[in-house]
C-alpha cells in the first residue's frame, strides 16, 4: 500500500501543480488591468490570435487593428492570455527606453539560449551583467573599429560580385547552393532531383516554421528543398561561349539569399573572430562538406527551431523546462562549437599576453602597442579576451561569457545583414528608376585602378591599391547621399526583425501620446500593466505608419530621406538621423533615422538596441556599391514574393510554400559603358 501511495504521489503532485497554475492564470485575466482595453477577440482559447498574427507581414493585420483599436490596444496570446501591443510613439518611447525595467519574456530568452546564445551572451543576460559586457563589446562596434573592417566587406563582396559574373558568363548549368549552417542529415532525406522545379512532397523545415517560438538564425535552416549537392537547375536563357562572357548581358535567374547569407557569414567570422568559414569558396568550388564549425551549428540550429507542442507548454508551465533532453548530435554539436571556440580564444589569448609582456619589459615601445589595440586590438574577440585578463573584476568577462558571445554574434551577426541585403535588393529590382538613378552615382565614385586589371569592373582591392587611399575611398562610398537613402528606406520598409517582445518586471503606469476610451467608455490617458504582461512592439508596423510617413509609407520611395535633408525642415542636431517626413517629425526615437529597425534611441535604464548597427550599415552598402554598380537586378512579374517571419524576415515564392525561403532575382552583367536609361553608349 505504501508503494503504491509512493507511485502515485508524482502523478498526483504535477495534476495539481497544472491544476493550480491554470486556476492562476485565469484570476490573473480576470483581475488583469488590461482586461478593460480595446482589441480584437480572441479566436482560439489555446492560441488566441496567434495563428491570425503568423502572416501579418503578408495581411497587415496590425495595420488593421490599429485602424479600428488605436495605437495601444490588447490580443491573446496562449491559452488567450492578453498581450499588449504598442504602437503608440510615447509608449513605445517609453518601454524601449527601459531595457531593464521591460526585459525580454523567459520563454523568449529561453528560445535564444538554446539556439547556441547561451545564458550568458548578450542577447539573453539582463541588469549588471548585461550592462559590464555591453561596456565592454562596445569597444569592438565603435565607428573607428568598424571603420577598420571595411577591406573585408569589400573583399567578400567582390568575390560574390565575381562568382555571380561567372554565373550569368557560363555555359554550363548552375548550382544554388544550401545555407551554410544546414544540418546534413535534412539534406540526406531530400531526394537527388532537379531543383528546378522543386518536388511538392520535399518540405523544408524553413516551410513550416511558426512565429510562436523566436528564431532569430533563420538563415540556418534551409533555405530551399534542394540536395546538400544538389543538381544544377538550367538557365532559361541561351547559354554563351566564355570568350564571349565579357560581352554579354544576358540575364540568369539566381536565388539571392542562400549566396549573400554565405557572404556575410564569411564576413563575421573573419571580422570578429578571425575565423574562416570559406562558405563561399565552397559553394563556388562545389565542394560539399561545410567546415566543421559550420555543421555544428546547423545541427544545433536545426533542432533547436523545430515547434514542438512542449515548448508551447513551458511557457505557461515553467517546471517543464526541467524536462529537456539532448541527443547525441546535439551534445556532439555543443561539444565542437566549444571546442573551437577555445581555440580560438587560446590563440588570441597567446598573442594578446604576450604583446602585454613586451609591453612591459620595452616601455619605448609602448606606444606602438598602443596603436595595435586602437585597430586589430579591439577586434571582437580580442576585446573579450583583453576583458577576461583584465585586472578590475567590473570589466572581466569569465570564459563561459566569451564563448557565448562567440556563438551569439557569429549567429545573430551575419543573419540580419543578409536578410536586410536580400530585402534590397529586392526593392531595387521592383524599382528599376531607382536602381538605375543609384548605379549612376555608384559608378559616378570610381574605384581606384588596379594594375593587373584590365576591366573597369574588375577592381579588386588587393596590395596594389595603396594602403593610404583606402579609408579615404570607403569613407566616399558612406558618404554617397542616395546609396544612403536607398538603405534607410530599405531598412524602414524591410526591417529584418518584424516584431520584439518586452515584459513587465514591476506593476507600471506607460504613458501615451493620446487618451483613449476602454471598454466600459472611460476616457484613459495612460495604460497601467501588471507584473508579468507582455507587451509586442510591432516594430514594422510602425516603420510604415501612415501618420509619420505619409500616405505612401508602404511604397519603397528612398527620395522621401533626400527630400526631408533639402527642405531644411529638421534643425539638423542630428543630421540625416533627424529627418523629417510631409512636415512631420517622426515621434519614436529609433535608435538610427527615427524607425525602431535596430532599436530604441533615447535610453533611460538599460540599452537593448543593436550594439552592432554601424557594422551592419557600413557592410551593406559596401555590399550594395560592389554588387548594383555592376550587376542589374530584376524580378519575374508572375512570382509573388511573400514574408515569412520566424522572428527574422525572409522571402518565400507564394506559389512555391515546399521550397521554403528563397528569393529567385534576374541578373545580368551591366557594361561599363551603359548610361542610366540601361542604353549603350
Amino acid at each position: 500500500m505504501l508503494l503504491l501511495a509512493t507511485a502515485l504521489a508524482l502523478p498526483v503532485a504535477l495534476l495539481l501543480y497544472f491544476l493550480w497554475t491554470f486556476l492562476l492564470l485565469l484570476v490573473r485575466q480576470a483581475r488583469s488591468p488590461l482586461r478593460h482595453m480595446p482589441g480584437p477577440p480572441s479566436t482560439s482559447f489555446f492560441m488566441g490570435n496567434l495563428k491570425e498574427l503568423h502572416d501579418q507581414e503578408n495581411t497587415g493585420l496590425v495595420a488593421r487593428w490599429a485602424s479600428s483599436y488605436g495605437a495601444a490596444f490588447v490580443y491573446h496570446g496562449f491559452m488567450s492570455g492578453r498581450r499588449l501591443m504598442l504602437l503608440d510613439p510615447v509608449a513605445v518611447n517609453y518601454v524601449m527606453s527601459r531595457g531593464y525595467e521591460y526585459p525580454k519574456p523567459d520563454f523568449v530568452r529561453d528560445s535564444l539560449a538554446s539556439m547556441a546564445a547561451g545564458y550568458e551572451g548578450l542577447l539573453t543576460t539582463d541588469g549588471e551583467m548585461h550592462r559590464k559586457q555591453r561596456k565592454i563589446l562596445n569597444q569592438a562596434f565603435s565607428a573607428g573599429q568598424v571603420k577598420s573592417f571595411t577591406p573585408i566587406f569589400w573583399e567578400k563582396a567582390v568575390r560574390l560580385r565575381d562568382i555571380w559574373l561567372d554565373i550569368t558568363a557560363s555555359p554550363h548549368a548552375f548550382l544554388t547552393p544550401a545555407d551554410p549552417l544546414v544540418a546534413r542529415e535534412v539534406h540526406d532525406k531530400l531526394e537527388d532531383v532537379d531543383p528546378e522545379p522543386a518536388a511538392c512532397n520535399s518540405l523544408s523545415p524553413s516551410a513550416l516554421t511558426t512565429s510562436f517560438v523566436p528564431n532569430p538564425f533563420a538563415s540556418f535552416v534551409p533555405s530551399k528543398a534542394s540536395p546538400t549537392f544538389p543538381l544544377a537547375a538550367k538557365a532559361r536563357h541561351v547559354s554563351i561561349k566564355c570568350e564571349d562572357a565579357e560581352s554579354s548581358t544576358l540575364p540568369c535567374r539566381l536565388d539571392v539569399l542562400p549566396w549573400l547569407a554565405r557572404a556575410t557569414l564569411d564576413v563575421i567570422g573573419e571580422a570578429g573572430f578571425g575565423y574562416a568559414f570559406h562558405s563561399l569558396d565552397a559553394a563556388a568550388e562545389r565542394r560539399e562538406n561545410e567546415s566543421e564549425l559550420a555543421r555544428a551549428f546547423a545541427v544545433i540550429f536545426s533542432t533547436a527551431r523545430k515547434f514542438r507542442a512542449m515548448t508551447v507548454l513551458q511557457v505557461w508551465f515553467p517546471v517543464l523546462r526541467s524536462f529537456r533532453r539532448e541527443n547525441a548530435a546535439m551534445r556532439h554539436a555543443m561539444a565542437t562549437m566549444r571546442k573551437i571556440g577555445m581555440q580560438l580564444i587560446e590563440q588570441r589569448r597567446e598573442a594578446i599576453l604576450a604583446e602585454n609582456e613586451k609591453a612591459t619589459c620595452s616601455p619605448f615601445e609602448q606606444s606602438s602597442v598602443e596603436e595595435r589595440e586602437t585597430t586589430r586590438g579591439r577586434d571582437l574577440l580580442s576585446v573579450l579576451i583583453r576583458s577576461n585578463v583584465a585586472e578590475v573584476p567590473s570589466q572581466r568577462m569569465s570564459l563561459n561569457e566569451i564563448l557565448c558571445q562567440i556563438s551569439t554574434f557569429l549567429a545573430a551577426g551575419h543573419e540580419t545583414s543578409s536578410s536586410s541585403l536580400t530585402w534590397m535588393l529586392y526593392a531595387l529590382a521592383c524599382n528599376p528608376a531607382v536602381q538605375a538613378k543609384l548605379r549612376a552615382e555608384l559608378r559616378s565614385l570610381p574605384v581606384p585602378p588596379d594594375p593587373s586589371s584590365c576591366s573597369s569592373s574588375q577592381s579588386p582591392l588587393d596590395d596594389r591599391f595603396p594602403a593610404e587611399s583606402r579609408p579615404m575611398f570607403f569613407e566616399r562610398i558612406m558618404q554617397l547621399p542616395y546609396l544612403d537613402a536607398v538603405v534607410r528606406e530599405g531598412l524602414r520598409l524591410y526591417a529584418p526583425i518584424s516584431t520584439t517582445m518586452r515584459v513587465a518586471s514591476a506593476d507600471d503606469i506607460i504613458p501615451i501620446a493620446a487618451p483613449f476610451v476602454d471598454r466600459r467608455g472611460k476616457t484613459c490617458e495612460n495604460i497601467r500593466v501588471r507584473r508579468g504582461d507582455i507587451i509586442g512592439i510591432p516594430i514594422q508596423a510602425i516603420n510604415k505608419c501612415q501618420e509619420v510617413w505619409g500616405a505612401d509609407a508602404e511604397v519603397f520611395r528612398p527620395e522621401r530621406w533626400v527630400q526631408g535633408r533639402r527642405e531644411g525642415d529638421c534643425d539638423g542636431a542630428h543630421g540625416a538621423e533627424d529627418v523629417c517626413h510631409h512636415g512631420r517629425r517622426a515621434a519614436v526615437q529609433g535608435l538610427w533615422g527615427n524607425m525602431m529597425t535596430f532599436g530604441g534611441g533615447n535610453i533611460v535604464n538599460g540599452n537593448r538596441s543593436c550594439i552592432g548597427y554601424r557594422f551592419a550599415l557600413s557592410e551593406i552598402k559596401i555590399f550594395l556599391y560592389v554588387l548594383v554598380r555592376d550587376l542589374e537586378f530584376a524580378v519575374d512579374p508572375a512570382v509573388e514574393i511573400e514574408k515569412k517571419v520566424n522572428v527574422l524576415t525572409r522571402p518565400c515564392v507564394k506559389s512555391e510554400p515546399h521550397r521554403g525561403n528563397q528569393m529567385p532575382l534576374y541578373i545580368r552583367r551591366v557594361p561599363p559603358d551603359t548610361d542610366i536609361e540601361g542604353t549603350h553608349r
